[in-house]
């Protein structure tokens, strides 16, 4: 078996697949919609806006579905389309379960007045980019400029965010190999964490964190080690009937819940990490001085996530022929209305 020329033919792979990801992110451009929607952002700013005022958690949910999109298969909006009586999507799979309905409610209300604009213009996928990086500035977070023309997937896959996205329990190596695969360091890892400054979990996403069962002789401890003890006896009793109501959830950042800021990280260093996945960017001594740098430098982290979130926004972008503009985001077009 002529080996060097299997690794060769292996590296020349690797370099035409680098190399069609450039060529589609490059014909992304700032003024995309100069011509055909000049508006286009000032009315999905206006929309969810008003949207954010009246329902505050808008912008953690748009934020987080935005990460969903773009880590499954890429920034192409399929994680919006709606499973039908003909076809399950990704909002099937497990992982999807707990998306927010007003984050999606956000976006279809940004399509529909851009429909009234200039109907059949803008994408779905850009309307998720524009609405995520408006809802991070309105709530105190960094400005960062957006490529546009990305067009809407043609697939939604069922199985690809259960197999793609990591879990609330993921180790430290499992999210750095996660990440790496998709082109991302351990810098944008830590930076793109920090956006659980917004938000909120439910209870059933951390309950092996704050309900262990001791055991005779007094073995295990009633909750994380890692935790701060009076924070773990508040989730104790904020979480003691999640099991009759999986509704209950607690806000990722206790402190500051409502505001994009650095504060994530100062909570990490206090024990007040509220997934594991959260905690452990702290205890493991690759991601823990990145913890302490953006905890210390609030600019610093500001920067970070901008670039980092950048870099997301172009994540496997489809262009041309390779998808479409959807009249509707939650259906591909010419597909019968899908069920409720």
């Amino acid at each position: 078996m002529d080996t060097h020329r299997l690794h060769s033919s292996g590296l020349l792979l690797v370099v035409l697949a680098v190399a069609v990801a450039v060529t589609t992110e490059a014909k992304l451009v700032p003024n995309f919609y100069s011509k055909t929607c000049p508006s286009a952002e000032r009315i999905i700013a206006d929309v969810v806006s008003q949207k954010q005022l009246s329902q505050p958690t808008t912008a953690a949910g748009v934020l987080r579905v935005f990460f969903h999109d773009c880590f499954v298969s890429g920034c192409d909006a399929s994680v919006l389309v709606a499973p039908s009586a003909f076809a399950r999507s990704e909002r099937d799979a497990a992982q999807s379960q707990s998306l927010p309905g007003d984050a999606f409610e956000a976006v279809t209300r940004a399509k529909t007045a851009l429909e009234l604009e200039c109907p059949g213009v803008v994408s779905c996928a850009d309307v998720l980019a524009i609405a995520a990086r408006d809802l991070v500035t309105m709530t105190g977070g960094p400005f960062y400029p957006l490529r546009l023309g990305r067009k809407d997937a043609l697939a939604s896959s069922p199985a690809a965010p259960d197999a793609e996205l990591p879990l609330a329990n993921s180790t430290v190596p499992r999210l750095i190999a996660m990440f790496a695969a998709k082109g991302f360091t351990d810098q944008d890892l830590v930076a793109l964490s920090g956006a659980h400054t917004l938000g909120f979990a439910h209870c059933s996403e951390f309950a092996d964190r704050i309900f262990r069962r001791t055991k005779g002789g007094g073995g295990a401890a009633p909750h994380d080690p890692t935790m701060n003890p009076a924070y773990a006896k508040g989730l104790q009793d904020a979480c003691k009937n999640y099991l009759r109501d999986p509704t209950v959830a607690v806000f990722n950042d206790i402190m500051t819940p409502g505001k994009f800021d650095n504060m994530y990280f100062v909570n990490l260093q206090r024990g007040l990490g509220l997934l594991s996945t959260d905690q452990e960017l702290w205890t493991d001594p690759r991601t823990r001085p990145l913890v302490q740098r953006y905890a210390a430098n609030q600019t610093a982290f500001f920067a970070d996530f901008a670039r980092a979130i950048v870099k997301l926004s172009v994540q496997g972008v489809k262009t041309g022929r390779d998808g479409e503009v959807r009249r509707r985001c939650d259906m591909f077009n010419g597909n019968p209305v899908p069920r409720g």
